[in-house]
């Protein structure tokens, strides 16, 4: 149960935050200062800011769950993010840098046009705030949850608002600084949490605990597919081969195509720090990923094996929650709740910053089709940061009932877009013969295609592969029917992409002009 040395601890973390944010950022004097950090950022930091960015609520008390119901195979795909994150410095970071380009997107109006720039950003905008938007609402339902365990009443839209409030104020103030120093403070903050609850565990599983785990198969990190049909294997998302390549792939796009992640790759002092920061924290994320897992199957023996209904819950990913509230210390518990706040609030910083950026450099300078003055368009930054931010929080409180489909939507709309952008990245990069009207067809195909593809697409043991969109889960249940594995969604839609934009391109009779 809490204490009130809990409620001081998270208290005083909203507080700090605030305060470290706004002197983090100290004073901008150009878009340049506010979206970039006048590119004098030191690339460690930028290497912690981009795991803490990529790390949600959903990454804090979701990867334990993984491990607690299933095995360490979910490791496999940081092996694929480490590829994927040295093929995007090798490709993609020299191109960005060699245009001093502002947003990952003005590359795409430097080879294409502005239409094309402008479709890659709407959909960076619409792609952020599904997905963010409700990370900021799966955040507050392990704190509406512990609210409820103790007696305290308050509503979901009343913790959305203080969090989203919090952040946007040292956002709103300190621009890109403040988001990436206090990315570094609030991943220090979630890991000493996962720190703390690992040594906790420590001290109340069996001495033979890792045996007991190693003959469950708890432990096993590869899993080849081995004596599975190709069909069986391509809807596994954790074998090998999928993790693998499909993770390479994915990553390629989120941390190559994304601006979230490559505004902070731009803020570094050069190219050359870029990639440091870039591959350095796939590393991080390798370190990060094994700490929860290593939570995970250390609260499968601490609960001695137990199904998530014998102990009361209706899903896994509330076993961290039940832990941190009665099995830690008191402080301890306030830090692990604080550390969960900290990786939403990263997440939503970085998403702030980068929409402001994407909607200020890739939409309202062309909209007025001049550049605007530093001091003018400093303020008007600052105005689009204010401004998402209020859409986040009205948005996030939208999904006040949980069984609200579009949280799922929200949750995997990255697999829908995605692919798309990373093909027309490579489309612009590997083919010269491609032009405008050709680059936007392929990419409004291929989101056409993959929302028919995700929904529809289902492998069963007895129908094979079948159509059926949106098939409810009785019926999969019934045919035991099961998707594509989430890590191939990217690849077949980047896949989509190259061959229909290379298709298009045949229709044209003379070669592409020099730019």
């Amino acid at each position: 149960m809490l204490s009130t040395i809990d409620y001081v601890v998270i208290a005083a973390y909203l507080v700090g935050v605030a305060v470290f944010g706004i002197l983090a950022g100290g004073k901008q004097e150009s878009t340049a200062d506010y979206f970039l950090g006048g590119r004098d950022m030191p690339w460690w930091a930028v290497c912690f800011s981009v795991v803490a960015t990529e790390t949600s609520t959903l990454t804090v008390i979701g990867i334990p769950a993984v491990a607690y119901g299933g095995s360490l195979t979910f490791l496999q795909l940081t092996f694929g993010y480490l590829l994927g994150r040295i093929a995007v410095s090798l490709y993609f970071l020299p191109k960005y840098y060699a245009g001093q380009l502002s947003t990952a997107y003005a590359f795409l109006g430097n080879r294409y046009g502005e239409g094309m720039q402008a479709t890659a950003s709407i959909t960076f905008l619409v792609t952020r705030l599904l997905a963010d938007g409700v990370r900021l609402f799966a955040t507050a339902i392990p704190l509406k949850v512990i609210a409820d365990t103790v007696g305290l009443s308050v509503s979901y839209f009343e913790i959305i608002l203080v969090i989203g409030v919090v952040t946007a104020l040292y956002t709103l103030v300190g621009g890109i600084k403040a988001v990436v120093w206090m990315d570094v403070v609030q991943m220090l903050l979630y890991i000493a949490g996962a720190l703390f609850a690992i040594v906790s565990l420590f001290g109340s599983v069996p001495d033979d605990w890792w045996q007991q785990a190693v003959a469950a198969g708890k432990t096993d990190l590869i899993d080849l597919g081995v004596g599975q049909s190709i069909s069986a294997w391509i809807t596994q998302p954790y074998t090998f081969a999928t993790a693998v390549i499909g993770g390479a792939i994915f990553s390629m796009a989120s941390h190559g195509t994304d601006q979230l992640i490559v505004q902070r790759l731009l803020a570094c002092r050069s190219e050359t720090d870029s990639q440091k920061a870039l591959i350095g924290s796939a590393f991080v994320v390798m370190l990060q990923f094994a700490l929860f897992l290593a939570v995970g199957l250390l609260l499968w023996n601490h609960y001695g094996g137990a199904s998530i209904e014998a102990l009361g819950l209706r899903r896994t990913d509330e076993i961290f929650p039940k832990y941190i509230i009665e099995g830690l210390p008191m402080g301890v518990s306030g830090l692990l709740l604080a550390g969960i706040v900290a990786a939403a609030m990263s997440s939503l910083s970085s998403s702030l910053n980068a929409l402001a950026s994407s909607s200020m450099n890739d939409l309202y300078e062309h909209v007025m089709g001049a550049p605007v003055n530093p001091d003018r368009g400093l303020l008007i930054s600052r105005g689009l940061t204010l401004f998402w931010g209020v859409v986040f929080i009205g948005f996030a409180s939208l999904f006040q009932d949980n069984e609200n489909p579009v949280v799922e939507l929200g949750l995997s709309i990255a697999s829908f877009t995605y692919g798309g952008l990373l093909g027309v990245f490579l489309l612009g990069l590997w083919h010269r013969g491609t032009r405008q009207r050709d680059a936007i067809l392929s990419f409004l195909f291929t989101i056409a295609v993959m929302v028919l593809i995700i929904f529809g697409v289902w492998y069963g043991p007895e129908t094979g592969w079948v159509f059926v969109f949106n098939p409810s889960e009785a019926d999969i249940a019934a045919s035991n029917l099961r998707s594509i594995g989430w890590p191939w969604y990217t690849a077949i839609g980047a896949g989509v992409n190259l061959g229909v934009g290379s298709l298009l391109a045949l229709r044209h009779r003379t070669p592409q002009p020099a730019e």
